[in-house]
């Protein structure tokens, strides 16, 4: 039986998927995001080990608040650093008939064994995957988050190939995200992807601050404030976001 090591969790997320959720916080992140709210997350094989059916046991006491559309979702961190871990858990999910989401930055996807294999096992018992693109451009990717884009663009037009329904995220942050030349490319990206149910602009904003400061992490974006109105509406009308 395998464990996984949670961060925390969440009984009624209302914007980690459709509907109402339960969301799973795994710990262990190899992205260094310079906007990250959780930060506390970024360290591998901590937090508390649980099972998949500990887990699933403590889902299933708010199913009634899921109607149609709820279910779980494994956000972090990053869920893909633990593939045997969510393999068991929406193995487990799906015999209940539970709706499943995966919230991650596909950073770990690789075409490589024995990543692949597995991974290509989880997408059968996965709903949906909530991608979030960074940056559209490698090098701003690479000063943004401490790692490349080039295999998540390659996650994502993998799972267009097998027409995995995808949400795609970016959040929106004045002076690394929100250039108008960036997000049209974001959006001839993601145009080139067929099977995209929704694109979401994130506003950055700094509520995580105090958690760097706690661990003793310098704060990138200090002094950088949410951005406007006006931004948030300029990067919607770019990526075609009614």
């Amino acid at each position: 039986m395998t464990k996984g090591y949670i961060h925390s969790l969440e009984s009624f997320g209302s914007v980690d998927g459709p509907g109402v959720r339960y969301v799973i916080f795994v710990a262990g992140c190899p992205m260094r995001c310079q906007y990250c709210h959780n930060p506390d997350t970024w360290k591998m094989n901590t937090g508390k080990e649980m099972t998949a059916d500990e887990l699933i046991e403590k889902a299933l006491r708010y199913r009634s608040y899921w109607g149609s559309e709820g279910g779980i979702t494994v956000s972090g961190g990053e869920p893909l650093m633990q593939l045997d871990f969510l393999l068991e858990l929406f193995k487990k999910a799906k015999e209940q008939g539970i709706h499943t989401t995966i919230d991650t930055s596909g950073n770990p996807f690789t075409k490589r064994e024995p990543f692949f294999s597995k991974f290509n096992e989880l997408l059968k018992y996965t709903d949906l995957i909530m991608l979030d693109i960074k940056h559209i451009d490698n090098a701003q990717h690479l000063k943004l988050t401490g790692q490349p884009n080039t295999n998540i663009l390659e996650m994502a037009e993998y799972l267009s190939e097998i027409d995995k329904p995808v949400w795609i995220r970016h959040v929106l942050v004045p002076g690394r995200t929100d250039d108008d030349e960036y997000l049209h490319k974001l959006d001839a990206f993601i145009r080139t992807l067929t099977n995209v149910e929704k694109v979401e602009v994130l506003p950055y904003h700094n509520l995580g601050e105090y958690k760097w400061d706690e661990l003793g992490y310098d704060y990138q974006l200090k002094g950088i404030e949410a951005p406007t109105k006006e931004r948030i509406e300029n990067a919607k009308k770019i990526l075609h976001i009614d």
